[in-house]
């Protein structure tokens, strides 16, 4: 079969292929999108409770993850969270911002999906779903690949934008990483990210009967041994919500540290942080001592919580009968937490992959290889991860943009 010849091939119907699409598309450039699933911006539908958490306003490099996380202040100042914003107000898209600056739909993540489906097609983009790369390689300047459904295409230019390996149900796959090496490029470790932690069953029998019970608590990491390449030295902090589950730690603060966490290392929790709980609890004890310590405590942290930590402190009974000593005990049970995870949940639950083609080969104004020219990776291939809230959805906006302004 004879090789259709087009400027770009994007391959990955997420949102970074797509911004990408629609960017090169504006620019007057002949643009294939490909992407092996039957519908185009999954992770973008089911996202943010099927509302899509799309951006954050307070996004910047400092909520990123990798080797060199200041690889994305280019592409970030570029293309910022408030050009996007843009978009989405243009699309008559109405939207809300919950805590942390993060940014929802008030209707549906379909939405934010129709928005960029429709910027493709008016930008002259050919998208075409349930359709696979078999096979690709450089042909002289350009580049060819054979698809599924036998068709042969050459472009001039190639973007990986197929993302990571989080959410294999949804057809993730490590091959944006694949193909990549296939041109000699590096690829950093890659790892689950934005995942809930599990316990051993020992931990497990203490704490899984409070699963489903969510609290308010400061979690911490500390990388030992000080800064590493992708790990900034000193603790990292998040002050969120923490969910009990049958298999451990989730929500949000967890799921935020588990970026940070690696296998073998300790986790700091407080669930009552900047409360000093050993002096409202010796308070309580004046005020009323003929009170269970269950239910003094139940005024800092949620009942079931309270009533578990006292229990496993040994500390039942009314607090005119508890020394001063079982109050510090109940005051380092609340805010004194350190545990060691046995590991997450893996790809299955996670919500982005950490790591991937490593940021000193790519040029981070264009996203361009440096030692293949149009060559681009975009979005979660790249060895750039951001924090829960909005993060990853932006940095796939502006490295989209980025490519698409080049490719």
């Amino acid at each position: 079969m004879k090789p259709l010849g087009i400027d770009v091939l994007v391959v990955g119907a997420g949102a970074a292929g797509m911004m990408c699409a629609w960017e090169a598309g504006r620019r007057g450039r002949s643009v294939w999108v490909v992407d092996h699933a039957r519908a185009p911006g999954e992770k973008i539908r089911i996202s943010g409770g099927g509302r899509c958490n799309f951006t954050n306003l307070g996004c910047g490099p400092h909520a990123f993850l990798g080797e060199n996380p200041r690889f994305a202040t280019s592409a970030l100042k570029r293309f910022t969270q408030h050009d996007f914003l843009k978009r989405v107000e243009a699309a008559g898209i109405g939207w809300h911002e919950k805590t942390l600056g993060q940014l929802f739909c008030d209707d549906s993540a379909k939405q934010i999906v129709r928005m960029l489906t429709d910027g493709m097609a008016e930008a002259g983009t050919t998208l075409r779903l349930g359709v696979a790369v078999d096979r690709v390689a450089r042909s002289g300047e350009g580049f060819e690949a054979a698809l599924s459904d036998g068709s042969v295409v050459r472009a001039r230019s190639l973007v990986l934008a197929t993302g990571g390996k989080s959410i294999p149900k949804m057809g993730a796959t490590g091959w944006a990483y694949d193909a990549a090496r296939s041109f000699g490029l590096r690829v950093t470790e890659t790892r689950p990210g934005l995942v809930p932690l599990t316990f051993d069953p020992d931990w497990l029998a203490r704490w899984a009967p409070l699963a489903g019970v969510s609290v308010e608590a400061v979690v911490s990491h500390r990388a030992p041994g000080g800064a590493e390449r992708g790990r900034p030295g000193g603790e990292t902090r998040f002050a969120e919500g923490l969910l009990f589950t049958h298999r451990g730690l989730s929500g949000p603060s967890i799921l935020q540290i588990s970026s940070y966490w690696r296998e073998g290392e300790a986790i700091g929790v407080a669930l009552a942080s900047g409360v000093e709980v050993f002096a409202a609890l010796k308070a309580a004890r004046v005020e009323n001592g003929r009170q269970a310590a269950h239910t003094a405590l139940a005024r800092i942290v949620p009942k079931r919580v309270a009533e578990r930590l006292v229990e496993l402190e040994g500390a039942t009974g009314n607090l005119a009968d508890l020394s001063d000593k079982a109050l510090r005990r109940l005051d380092a049970a609340v805010n004194g937490w350190s545990v060691k995870p046995t590991g997450s949940e893996g790809y299955r639950t996670a919500e982005v992959t950490l790591g991937g083609v490593a940021t000193d080969e790519l040029d981070q104004q264009t996203m361009q290889a440096k030692s293949v020219p149009g060559l681009y990776v975009i979005g979660e291939a790249v060895d750039v991860t951001g924090w829960l809230g909005g993060y990853n959805f932006q940095w796939a906006w502006s490295s989209g943009w980025a490519a698409g302004q080049a490719c």
